[in-house]
């Protein structure tokens, strides 16, 4: 391949990250104005605006048109799969949001990723099978997670609970993706499942929240930022990037997501993290990445997933 396509690639997924990273930030911003559903709906019904010159430019260069005859290509199939993954979409991004709250830009971030070490146990369910680099991950991480998260008290708090919760959503999220990808164009999963998320987050709003334009103008920049720049030019950047780079390599660089919120919540919400913290966060970090590399199989089936699996991340 390429080198120069490979570190263009690099670097667009490296921007990607950083994107993702600094949203954390944005959403824990936004909930100092509007309330988690509303911050949801807005910010997903922008994003699903913005992915549709995406999915357009690719239909044109695609050649394909609304009265495909391709079940594979065809809205129907991708409305129908994203309805799907937007539910749980919906459960987790509902979970983070309301977890920012109660938890720093940085944590949230590290307890989210996590889904990259429960996906492979999830799957075990799905009879795929598991690899010794999984289990390492695995216990580094929840060996950060304690270090990061633990009070003195030995419990989590409120905030990191919900993020936790909300991890094991994200991973069945991405087992989703990866049965629905296959059978449907991700472009146009991606969009019918912000779609659906946005709906929910709309229906709950008027039901549970009060929606002001005084306290939407306030957002409006990390509004503007979750849903356009964090899903549309985010989503388009992993999905051109993607294109030249190893799977491997995405997802290690992709993970870097988590120490650009911490960095964010620095220079921006002023959020520390001691001498703890910051180690939980290296385990993590390290444990996150540790499935991505080469690995030995415990267990053998017929297919197998890893998180370096091409998906659609709409956060």
């Amino acid at each position: 391949m390429n080198k120069h396509k490979q570190l263009r690639s690099s670097l667009l997924l490296l921007i990607t990250a950083f994107i993702w990273g600094f949203a954390f930030v944005a959403q824990r911003q936004g909930m100092e104005h509007i309330g988690p559903y509303t911050f949801n709906a807005v910010r997903f019904a922008l994003g699903a605006l913005s992915l549709v010159p995406l999915m357009l430019f690719l239909n044109r260069k695609s050649g394909q048109t609304p009265k495909s005859t391709d079940k594979k290509l065809s809205y129907g199939t991708a409305a129908r799969s994203g309805l799907i993954t937007g539910m749980v979409l919906f459960c987790g991004a509902t979970l983070q949001q309301i977890g920012l709250i109660y938890t720093t830009a940085g944590k949230a971030a590290f307890v989210t990723g996590l889904y990259i070490v429960i996906v492979p146990f999830l799957g075990l369910f799905l009879k795929q099978r598991l690899n010794m680099n999984s289990g390492i991950g695995a216990l580094l991480a929840l060996i950060g997670l304690y270090l990061l998260c633990m009070t003195n008290d030995l419990s989590l708090s409120k905030g990191d609970i919900y993020e936790l919760v909300g991890a094991f959503f994200w991973s069945a999220h991405i087992l989703l993706i990866d049965h629905f990808s296959s059978k449907t164009d991700v472009i146009k999963l991606s969009f019918f499942q912000v779609v659906t998320c946005s709906v929910l987050s709309f229906i709950v709003a008027f039901a549970r929240e009060t929606i002001t334009l005084d306290g939407l103008s306030q957002a409006l920049i990390p509004i503007l930022f979750g849903g356009i720049v964090s899903v549309g030019i985010a989503y388009t950047l992993q999905v051109v990037g993607q294109k030249n780079a190893q799977p491997t390599q995405a997802a290690i660089i992709m993970s870097m997501e988590t120490v650009f919120a911490v960095i964010g919540g620095y220079l921006i919400l002023d959020e520390l993290l001691g001498m703890r913290g910051i180690i939980g966060c290296v385990l993590m970090l390290t444990g996150m990445i540790i499935p991505q590399l080469p690995q030995f199989n415990l267990f053998r089936s017929d297919r197998r997933l890893t998180p370096s699996e091409p998906s659609t991340d709409s956060r």
